[in-house]
């Protein structure tokens, strides 16, 4: 648990850092501050695959929402169905990664990705698609700041986290799969027949003994 509270004491510190650097940063961090830090932290602190791995799926996310806001200003129309096209091209690009790579470049981490630079770009983009060109640098490099030093912060407590919760099922058989025991209704199993059945000797329909009739 110590290694628990100093990598979100790192976290913590990393994330106020960066908003105090905003003046030499730019202003927009100190908006995706948050945002950024808790992705960048999820990423580091889930130990599914390697870092790198982590890293590259994150990246293609992020790529990818780019690459749907660029089709939004370029050739979508300012509508409910542009919106939904892009949104259906990103996310089939980062299913269509995680499917290429076969699962190496986890989905899980290329949908953070994306969900950092919606998070912190489609306000902007709302409020001006004209300037795509020029805010959409500004704030992508801003997010990814803060997502890089919550990535830092945490991305060697994953094997950690890992290690404790396998602990924690051993010691609490309750987490761990439920294995029931076969329930029976006798203590002895049933007798089982073996080859073919025969049949029963017929009994006697009466007790009474045969008793012989003599002539006169």
């Amino acid at each position: 648990m110590i290694r628990h509270v100093l990598a979100g004491t790192l976290l913590a510190a990393l994330a106020a850092l960066v908003v105090l650097l905003s003046g030499v940063l730019g202003p927009e961090v100190q908006g995706v501050a948050l945002l950024g830090a808790a992705l960048g932290g999820a990423l580091g602190l889930v130990p599914d695959r390697s870092a790198a791995e982590r890293a590259g799926a994150f990246a293609v996310g992020f790529a990818a929402a780019w690459i749907g806001y660029l089709l939004r200003a370029a050739a979508l129309p300012d509508a409910p169905s542009g919106r939904a096209v892009a949104v259906l091209v990103v996310l089939l690009v980062c299913l269509a990664v995680t499917a290429g790579t076969r699962g190496r470049l986890p989905l899980w981490a290329a949908l953070l990705g994306a969900a950092a630079m919606a998070g912190s770009y489609e306000s902007p983009y709302a409020a001006d698609p004209s300037g795509f060109a020029t805010t959409s640098p500004v704030f992508a490099t801003a997010v990814l700041l803060t997502a890089a030093a919550g990535f830092v912060a945490t991305a060697l407590l994953g094997p950690a986290v890992q290690a404790d919760r396998e602990t924690e099922r051993l010691d609490d058989p309750a987490r761990g799969p439920a294995h029931a025991a076969p329930v029976t209704g006798a203590h002895e199993p049933a007798p089982t027949t073996v080859g073919p059945r025969t049949a029963a000797p017929a009994r006697p329909t009466s007790s009474r003994p045969y008793e012989p009739t003599t002539e006169a």
